[in-house]
Formats: C-alpha cells, structure tokens, sequence
C-alpha cells in the first residue's frame, strides 16, 4: 500500500535535516487538522459495514473496494493466516450483495469474485488444525460469525466448518441477557446478531457534533443501527441528492447521532471504513513520542498536550471515545507529557498492574511485551526527570527483568498488537537501553546483533518484504542503544538510510486490530525520526 503524496520530497538528492523537521512540523499540525486520526481503509470492516448497512451514502464505493482489493490468490488482506478474517467478511458482503433485489454492480461479476474468494477460504484449515490462528481480537467470535454467515448465503447448507462457535453463542447468550459486558468487547459487536445486539441494551458513546458510535468501530455502529430498526420502520428511501435516508424509527430510537458518525466516516473516506475511529488519543501520544525521542525539534500546540494531559485519571486514558482505557494509550501519553517537560505521577497504570508485569487492559488473555515497554518508558522517564518513590524504581526493575525474559532465542521480541518484531524489538530494545541498566546490555547487544543480521540485500527491514516503517524501526534500534560504537553499524545504518530515502512512502498495514491496519500519522512520525537520526549520525547537512 502507498501512502500517495504523504511525504514532500526534495526535488532532487538526499532530503536535508531541515527538510525532515520541517515535515515534523507539517505533521504535528496535521494532528489537529483531523482530530480523528488518520486510518488506512480496512477490508474487514469494510465489509461489515457493507452488509450491514446498504443504505449508508458511499455504499457502491465499499463494493467497489473490495472488488479493487481482492489478492491474486483470491483473498483479502496481508499474506498468510492474517488475511482469513478480511477475506471471510468480503466474500459474506459481496455475497450478501448478491442476493439483493438491486445489487449495486453485476451480480455475476460480484459472484465471480466471490468464489474465487470462497475458494480461497477452502483452503484456510480451520478445524482441527496444528497451527493457531493469528491473535488478533475477537477472532475466535469473528470467524465463527462470518462462516456461519457464509454458509446461510450458499445453496448447500453448512459447506464450511471451522472454529467452534461455543464462545459465541456464550457471548451472544451474555448480550441476550442485558448484562453489561466489558467495553474491548463492545468493538466487535458486529459478531453477535441482530436479536442478541438489540437486547444488549449498549449504549453509543457520545462524541461532539451531534455523534455517538459504538464501540470506536463503523462495523460495530452499523450493527447496532441495524438491530435498531424493526419491519415495520419501512423501507429505504432515496432523497433527491441521492442521498440514503435514514428510517422513519431511528430518531425516536436514538440512533440519529449513530447514523451521523457513520456517515462522516463514509463521507471523508470516500466511501471504505477504517477498523478503528476515532484514534486521537493513540495517534498523538505515538506521534509525539517517536519525533521527540528521535531530538526533532517541533513546537507542539497546547491543544495537543492538553488532550493528553486531560483525559488521564487514576483509571488510564483510552486510544479513542468508545474504547476501554489501556495501559499502552496511558504509559505513551504520559512518555509524551514527560518529554514535553511535563512529567506525571503514573497514577493511572498502577490499575494494570499484575504480579511480574503489566496487562493492557483488565482480563487480559495474553501478555504484551510492547505495552510493558511503554509501561517502562513511563516510568522510567518519570524517576529520571522526578526521583520518584521506592515503588516506582521497583516497576523500573520489574519490568526490566520481565522484559529480558520474553526475548526470543535469535535476540528479537515479538507481540500482540504489531505484526513485525522490528516494532516490538525497537520499543523493547530502547526501553533497556535507557532505563535497563547494566543488567540489560546483554539483552540490548543480542537485539542489536538480530537487526544487523536481518538486514535485506537492499539495505531495508521487513518481514514479508522490506517497508519503510519496519526500515525506520531497525534504523532507531541501531541509533538510540548505543550501537553505532561499531563499525558494522554505521555500514548499516548508511545503507538502510539510503534504502528509507528511497522507499519512504512505501507501506503495509502492520498494526493490529481486527484485520491489520495502518496508523499513517505515526509510522510517519516514526520514518521521519530514522531519517533524522541517521543525517544527524552521519553529518548530513545537504549542503
């Protein structure tokens, strides 16, 4: 994926330092320009949004998407087990488009694509198979839902037959029940039918201009709108604009301000939905921590820190409205604060806290080596700026041997909310450096010596092929631990900085969600401080 016209090139040469802060400062403002955050479009909810609600404005727009988007292989999505639940909610949409009285495109084209998408699902294992599927959220209800979805569209009931559905018809019994459930759970209402959604008695987050959506999710919202609406609302109607109207029930119902968050989605995109807005919170305290860790010079405005600052409490702060706090979006806003000059007590991390490390959110099925990271840089620019108390130093401690001890054998770290390791092995990586003490050189060394030897013959990083944000992981690794000491270093790093200028708008969703995702804003916050500490390694002036 490319991100078009995202960097201004210099017209010729290797780009200045200046030339890099100036975009810094370009992109900090950017910030507020789209207090939403910047998203890439995502197949997965795309799809959802598609099936769930036809009458959205751009809705021949979302099927032209995930037509334009289909793999040669006939799938959806990144390579390998990644791309299942994309592929599985764009064949159920283009399918469901199928069986319309009028489906926006050629129904024989739309089922055409479908069954190559099909086939493409045939051949994902799931039942019974040695491998797990990839740990991304609420796949284990996600997959269960699509298929059986799937198989209601096709003509020979049941053809597919996958991960069991016992966890979701438990979740669905527990929404049929009016029970409140927990917020992270509300993100992927989607998967949970239209009776048990309409029983659930969720309520949609409040946001300014007369919004509200469900769970931060355009798929979760739609679902919602959907379970909404009764028979008897009547049809869909089109305004003179050609414009979809909304149902004659949905103001008396509350689900107007729904409505409208969906559609300035819908209208700002384009038409094709992100996983996961608003993301203010995350795309800020991320931006801002990756240019002012890499010593990029930026004025940052008081409504940018402001809306870090405000939001944290003695229970965290959350990546966006309709999200549960966590202590990742916490710890790298509080980082920020810190190296804004405005160090805080981390008051609302001690609520993650666990008896070897931190969860990221309450009921955690999992452990994160990134958010301990973040957790630690918290932390530890927290005692280092403020002296702090004897139980701040001993979450220092904590977590640097933890830290130590999810290091893989070949030296990298690897995670849960980030598909590469040269993102965990960065964020791991520079927390010891700075705040692991003697103890952790070793660790520090073997990462160092793992990003040397995964270099590719072009001079970039990546895991399935070499990309710019991967590229700037590696180079911040090899410059913010100390490692530039050695001469296979500095060889390195001149390499990868030619390969980073080159390459620098060339980018995959890599970040977790439902399906992946890219947070454009922040991967190119991270590309521009690589860029700016390898020109300002190696006295690169431009002149």
């Amino acid at each position: 994926m490319s991100i078009d016209g995202l960097f201004a090139h210099p017209a010729s040469g290797t780009p200045t330092e200046t030339s890099v802060v100036a975009q810094a400062r370009e992109l900090i403002a950017g910030l507020l320009a789209e207090p939403w955050g910047q998203v890439s479009a995502s197949p997965y909810e795309t799809g959802r949004v598609a099936s769930l609600a036809p009458w959205l404005a751009g809705h021949a727009e979302r099927i032209d998407f995930l037509l334009a988007t289909q793999r040669a292989d006939g799938g959806w999505g990144p390579p390998g087990d990644y791309g299942l639940v994309p592929t599985l909610s764009a064949v159920e949409a283009l399918l469901a488009e199928c069986r319309r009285e009028a489906p926006c495109t050629d129904s024989g084209l739309l089922a055409k694509v479908a069954d190559r998408g099909l086939e493409a699902v045939r051949g994902w294992w799931l039942e019974g198979q040695e491998e797990p599927l990839p740990d991304t959220p609420a796949i284990e209800l996600i997959v269960p839902s699509l298929l059986s979805l799937i198989n209601g569209h096709l003509d020979v009931p049941g053809p597919f037959q996958g991960m069991s559905d016992t966890k979701l018809e438990a979740v669905r019994a527990w929404l049929r029940s009016g029970v409140a459930i927990p917020q992270k759970l509300v993100h992927a209402l989607e998967v949970a039918g239209e009776e048990a959604v309409a029983a659930s008695g969720i309520v949609p987050t409040p946001m300014p201009d007369g919004m509200a959506a469900v769970g931060a999710s355009p798929g979760a919202s739609a679902a919602w709108l959907a379970a909404l609406l009764e028979p008897e609302d009547g049809a869909v109607s089109k305004l003179e604009d050609g414009v979809t109207s909304h149902r004659s029930g949905w103001s008396a119902r509350g689900g107007a301000p729904v409505r409208r968050y969906l559609e300035a989605i819908a209208t700002s995109s384009g038409g094709p939905v992100p996983c996961a807005v608003p993301i203010t919170v995350f795309e800020r305290g991320w931006t801002l921590s990756w240019l002012l860790r890499a010593g990029i010079a930026v004025d940052v405005p008081p409504e940018l820190s402001a809306s870090l600052r405000d939001g944290l409490g003695r229970d965290g702060i959350a990546a966006g409205p309709g999200l549960p706090a966590d202590a990742d979006t916490t710890s790298v806003a509080l980082y920020a604060l810190a190296l804004l000059g405005e160090p805080r007590e981390p008051e609302g991390l001690w609520a993650f806290e666990a008896e070897s490390h931190f969860c990221t959110w309450s009921g955690e099925e999992g452990m994160s080596p990134t958010t301990n990271a973040h957790v630690l840089d918290a932390f530890g620019e927290y005692v280092r700026r403020c002296g702090g108390e004897s139980r701040h130093a001993g979450v220092v401690t904590k977590l640097t041997s933890w830290l130590r001890g999810c290091q893989e054998a070949e030296g990298n770290w690897l995670d849960r909310w980030h598909v590469s390791p040269y993102y965990a092995t960065a964020c791991c990586g520079i927390a010891l450096s700075e705040f692991g003490g003697e103890k952790s050189k070793g660790a520090v060394d073997r990462a160092v010596d793992w990003v040397l030897d995964t270099q590719r013959r072009d001079g970039s990083w990546g895991l399935w092929e070499g990309t710019a944000e991967e590229t700037a992981y590696a180079l911040q690794t090899l410059l913010l631990t100390g490692a530039m000491r050695e001469g296979r270093a500095w060889e390195a790093v001149e390499r990868g900085h030619r390969r980073l200028s080159a390459i620098r708008d060339h980018e995959a969703p890599l970040w977790v969600d439902k399906d992946l995702y890219l947070p454009v804003a922040i991967v190119r916050a991270v590309v521009l401080g690589a860029l700016h500490l390898a020109e300002r390694a190696m006295n690169i002036t431009g002149e």
